[in-house]
């Protein structure tokens, strides 16, 4: 990796740290506070969010119809999610150690906060509880992958591809063999650390 390459990946990991502290800052300034793990707002926004919620019986003659219709197709990809989930999760909890990997935090990934919405009403919580797992079990499918990948594989592509994981930027250019072996074991005693 060229002195320009590592200087831009290094700028571009402070921009992360200093947008991850902006947006703890503007968290601070938010008119909720957050108490283990119940979320908590002062008790005229939640008056307000009380009368803004939708009855139910409103919100099915006003809800879009296509919306109900795919909604069991929708609900359908739960049980291939509960599944991946399932595999994945076992997966990292056997192989993991084994490799010296630091485990993924589930609960880093899949968050369930918006069931205290006063907004929403059941069925909009329901919805909003599928999507929060979904959503989060893909990305921490993607974070246990990525782990994997740069334990037996940290190289990059010879094509463009989109999607790539956040590590991916500091991976092995492609087709450069020098010292192969002795760099792959540094990314597999880097990977012990990382949480």
């Amino acid at each position: 990796m060229n002195d320009r390459i590592r200087h831009l990946l290094d700028q571009i990991s402070a921009l992360e740290e200093d947008l991850s502290v902006a947006l703890h800052d503007q968290e601070a300034n938010a008119i909720f506070e957050i108490k283990g793990k119940r979320v908590e707002f002062e008790h005229s926004i939640r008056e307000a969010h009380r009368r803004l919620k939708t009855g139910f019986f409103r919100w099915v003659v006003a809800y879009r119809p296509q919306n109900l219709i795919t909604g069991p197709i929708i609900y359908a990809m739960l049980l291939p999610m509960l599944v991946l989930d399932l595999c994945v999760s076992f997966y990292q909890a056997t192989c993991f150690p084994i490799y010296g990997v630091a485990k993924v935090r589930r609960a880093d990934y899949i968050v369930f906060d918006r069931q205290q919405l006063e907004y929403l009403n059941f069925v909009e919580k329901f919805h909003c509880t599928y999507c929060a797992y979904g959503s989060g079990l893909i990305a921490y499918v993607a974070e246990i992958v990525a782990r994997t990948e740069e334990y037996f594989c940290p190289i990059k592509h010879a094509r463009k591809m989109l999607g790539t994981n956040v590590r991916y930027a500091r991976f092995l250019d492609y087709g450069d063999a020098v010292d192969y072996e002795v760099r792959l074991e540094k990314f597999r005693v880097g990977l012990g650390a990382k949480k």
